[in-house]
């Protein structure tokens, strides 16, 4: 069964009533105050809860009672689960809207929060031929209800970095309750929206929680600016301690984008952990032992602790670090013990010796994910190669951008963002301190002659002599592209055991499906 749990008005009052009483902290509003209830490791804290629930939804059956949606929600009823009693089979689109004023009329009323209603078609099978798009169903769609309002001031502008460098602009405001939450926050997205609004610092402004959720300012009341307001100026360095540049990247048509990005990188101290994850990431370096949670473990380390990771050549010198330390070393401090400190370093040595496809990716250069830093690794085939090439577009070799721009599936996009990353010297010395802790291996070039090079392959359903990772990378070093689905550009398919949607697409288009025995065929020269 699935539905939606929440919290009565009326009960929430009761439970916050209860917290004050005792002394405990009390909820913000009964939304909090449901989930908040249901991500407890206790249960016993959970069933305490005045919780309710509404049946609506289900997931896997052995049976269907019903063709309907409306059927299936007569036989939760009948089941002795709880529906919402609003809930209506509505024949024409005027009927839907009639249904939506009347609830909205009685929003106020209900003894709940609720944002707005959901269409849904009725018919079971028309609902499964409509199909769905990622977790979206295309049968179904939200009409929200109009956000509350209130009005405050805007004390102040600030600015956010987020992990891939953007900066983006905060309002702070004197707190004030829109729909049952405090808001004391509310994000500005850019200096082009500040530009719109055109809200200034002093300004009483208006704000509504976008879809209930969201603070979001719409817009000042000229008649009560103070005389002592003042604009905005958005930032042109990092707020970061290096004061790096902060660029507005072009878009697809090559406008300037209204995003506006620290080019600091893995250097820039706010993007800087989350660059560290991308490292260790099973697509980069995957070092055995060492993900998320480790980084951030070394990274929280005081200033002062040796085995504190600030970069990534930081990693590489962790065993050397640990053995210099005399006073606590790893395998004494709190979840580690000789034998997890020994694997975790073997792992980072095992990753000391690693492609340069990887390395190139690892960076976390805007604009070059795993795709294209194989299409660079191979057409540079080495670290020295490419190292020169990053470095002299960095300093203006237009000889060297067009060089790299030539590449098949490199675009401006991409060279000016490895021109940008290595003409930035923190980004600079970054990467040459890591390069010095590694032996990176040269990328084989790709088979020109083979029977599949320049062919645009897509490897399906469950391949039983290789995964598919392997798969691919076996591909590529033949000369030919992956994909990932099927189009016109595809020229073949390799399909195993248990492929689907994929097939069929294939199938619709004329291209050509082999299973894995004939790829191994046709390639074995």
């Amino acid at each position: 069964m699935r539905g939606e749990v929440y919290m009565s008005h009326a009960d929430f009052a009761a439970l916050n009533a209860r917290a004050t009483e005792t002394g405990s902290p009390v909820f913000a509003n009964p939304r909090n105050a449901a989930a908040g209830s249901l991500r407890q490791l206790d249960t016993s804290i959970t069933a305490g809860r005045p919780l309710r629930f509404f049946a609506y939804a289900w997931g896997e059956a052995s049976d269907m009672p019903a063709a309907t949606q409306m059927g299936m929600v007569d036989a939760f009823a009948r089941f002795g689960f709880r529906t919402n009693p609003l809930m209506r089979r509505c024949a024409t689109a005027a009927e839907l809207l009639a249904h939506y004023r009347a609830i909205e009329a009685e929003r106020s009323r209900l003894g709940y929060d609720i944002d707005g209603v959901v269409y849904k078609v009725d018919d079971l099978e028309l609902q499964k031929r409509l199909g769905s798009v990622a977790r979206s169903p295309r049968w179904a769609i939200a009409h929200k209800f109009p956000a509350e309002r209130a009005t405050t001031t805007l004390r102040a502008i600030d600015i956010q970095v987020g992990r891939t460098g953007a900066l983006t602009p905060v309002a702070r405001l004197e707190p004030v309750t829109v729909g049952g939450v405090v808001v004391t926050n509310a994000t500005l997205h850019n200096a082009e929206e500040i530009e719109r609004l055109g809200v200034m610092i002093g300004d009483t402004v208006t704000v509504q929680r976008a879809g209930d959720v969201i603070p979001q300012i719409l817009g000042f009341a000229a008649d009560k600016r103070p005389a002592n307001a003042a604009a905005f100026v958005f930032p042109h360095v990092c707020p970061c301690d290096l004061q790096t540049l902060v660029v507005r990247e072009a878009n697809a048509s090559g406008e300037d984008s209204v995003v506006r990005r620290c080019t600091g990188e893995f250097a820039c101290p706010y993007q800087r952990i989350e660059h560290l994850k991308h490292f260790v990431s099973r697509r980069a370096f995957d070092i055995e032992g060492f993900g998320d949670k480790q980084v951030e473990y070394f990274f929280g380390l005081p200033e002062a602790d040796p085995l504190r990771i600030r970069s990534p050549a930081d990693i590489f010198r962790l065993e050397r670090q640990d053995a210099a330390n005399d006073l606590a070393k790893l395998k004494n401090r709190d979840g580690y013990g000789e034998t997890s400190a020994r694997n975790l370093f073997a792992g980072i040595e095992a990753r000391r010796t690693i492609g340069l496809d990887r390395v190139i990716y690892s960076l976390g250069i805007r604009h070059v994910g795993e795709q294209t830093a194989k299409t660079l690794a191979r057409a540079y085939c080495s670290w020295a190669a490419f190292h020169d090439a990053a470095l002299r577009i960095g300093a203006g070799d237009a000889a060297a951008r067009d060089e790299m721009d030539a590449l098949d599936d490199i675009g401006l996009a991409v060279v000016d963002a490895v021109g940008r990353y290595f003409a930035e010297p923190h980004s600079r010395q970054l990467v040459e301190s890591l390069a010095a802790e590694l032996t990176i291996v040269d990328a084989e070039r790709p088979a020109v002659s083979s029977p599949v090079a320049g062919k645009t392959i897509v490897f399906t359903g469950s391949l039983e002599r290789m995964s598919r990772d392997e798969a691919k990378a076996m591909a590529e070093r033949l000369g030919a592209k992956t994909a990932g689905s099927v189009s016109k550009k595809t020229d073949l398919v390799v399909a195993g055991p248990g492929a689907g949607s994929k097939l069929k697409a294939a199938s619709d288009l004329g291209i050509e499906v082999i299973d894995e025995d004939e790829w191994f065929r046709r390639v074995s020269g």
